[in-house]
C-alpha cells in the first residue's frame, strides 16, 4: 500500500463517528442533554425496583435527617430515617406513571372530540367549541381539589382527573387540521372510493397530523407533572406509604431549614424533567413544522 493510500485510509472517518457527528451537527447541545435526561428519567421508571436500595416504608431511627453522603445513604435519609435516594427513585416512576397516563387520556379525548366536530358539523361541532371554551375558561386546580376532596385520592382517579387537562387543545388542533384535511382532496377520495368515516380519520387524516398533536403533547407533558406536583404537595395527591415528586416536596417543606435536601432532591428532577420535556417539544416543533421548512 502506496504512502497516499495509507494517509487517505487515515483520514476517512468511521462510520460510527461520521454518525455522531451528523447528530452533533443536527442536535443543539440543550436538546442532547434534554433527550438524554429524559431517557436516564424513562430507565429509572422501568426499573425502579432494581435500583432502590432500600424499601421506601423502611425506616431507620438511628440515621433520621443524615446528611447526603451519608455511608449507605447518598442523598441522606429523611425525618423517619427513610432513605431518600430510594423514595426519589420511586417517585420518579410514579410521577411519570401519572403524567404519561394523563396525556395520553388526554390527547385521546380531546382528538376524538375535535374529529367528531369535524365530521358532524353544526350542532355537534358547536356542542364540541362550547365544551373546550369551557374547560378553558374554568380554574382546573380549583376544580381537582373539589374532585379529590370529596372523592378521595388514589392513582385511578388521579391519573383519570389529570387527563381531561388541556384535551380542548388537542379538540380544537384536531377539528383545524381535519377541516384542512377535508378540502385537500385526498380525503374526498378515500370515501368515494368506499371508505367508512372512522377509517378516513384514523387511517388517512391522523396520520398527517400526528405531527402536530405529538407536540401538543410534549407541551401538557410537563404542566401535567407540575400540576400532580401541586396537588401532592398540597396533600390530595398520591397518598402515602406511595410516594412523588411533589409528595416529597411538600413532606420536606417542614425540614427545609434544617433538612433541606430532602426537598431540594426531587425539586430538582421536576425543574429538570419539564425544562427538557419543553427543550426536545421546542426541537420537534421546529423539525416536525413544514411551514418552517
Amino acid at each position: 500500500m502506496s504512502s497516499a493510500d495509507l494517509t487517505q485510509t487515515q483520514q476517512t472517518p468511521r462510520p460510527a463517528f461520521g454518525i455522531l457527528a451528523r447528530i452533533r451537527r443536527q442536535v443543539p447541545a440543550s436538546v442532547g442533554f434534554g433527550i438524554l435526561w429524559l431517557a436516564a428519567m424513562v430507565l429509572i421508571a422501568i426499573l425502579a425496583d432494581w435500583l432502590r436500595p432500600y424499601g421506601i416504608t423502611a425506616m431507620d431511627l438511628t440515621s433520621r435527617l443524615s446528611p447526603p453522603g451519608t455511608p449507605g445513604h447518598w442523598l441522606g435519609t429523611d425525618e423517619l430515617g427513610r432513605d431518600v435516594l430510594s423514595r426519589l427513585i420511586q417517585s420518579i416512576r410514579v410521577s411519570l406513571v401519572i403524567a404519561f397516563g394523563a396525556t395520553i387520556i388526554s390527547a385521546v379525548f380531546g382528538t376524538t372530540l375535535g374529529f367528531l366536530a369535524a365530521q358532524f358539523r353544526g350542532t355537534v361541532e358547536h356542542l364540541v367549541l362550547v365544551l373546550a371554551d369551557f374547560q378553558a375558561a374554568l380554574p382546573f386546580l380549583i376544580m381537582s381539589l373539589a374532585v379529590l376532596a370529596f372523592f378521595g385520592s388514589s392513582m385511578m382517579l388521579l391519573v383519570c382527573l389529570m387527563g381531561f387537562y388541556g384535551w380542548e387543545r388537542y379538540a380544537r388542533i384536531a377539528r383545524g387540521l381535519a377541516i384542512s384535511a377535508g378540502a385537500q382532496g385526498y380525503a374526498a377520495s378515500v370515501v368515494q372510493l368506499g371508505a367508512n368515516p372512522a377509517r378516513v380519520y384514523f387511517r388517512h387524516i391522523l396520520p398527517n397530523v400526528a405531527s402536530t398533536l405529538i407536540v401538543s403533547m410534549t407541551l401538557t407533558f410537563p404542566e401535567i407533572i407540575l400540576m400532580e406536583s401541586g396537588l401532592s404537595f398540597l396533600g390530595l395527591g398520591v397518598q402515602p406509604p406511595e410516594s412523588s415528586l411533589g409528595n416529597m416536596v411538600g413532606f420536606g417543606r417542614e425540614y427545609l431549614t434544617s433538612a433541606p435536601w430532602i426537598m431540594l432532591a426531587p425539586a430538582a428532577v421536576i425543574m429538570v424533567t419539564t425544562l427538557s420535556i419543553s427543550l426536545v417539544g421546542d426541537w420537534l416543533r421546529d423539525k416536525l413544522d413544514p411551514t418552517i421548512r
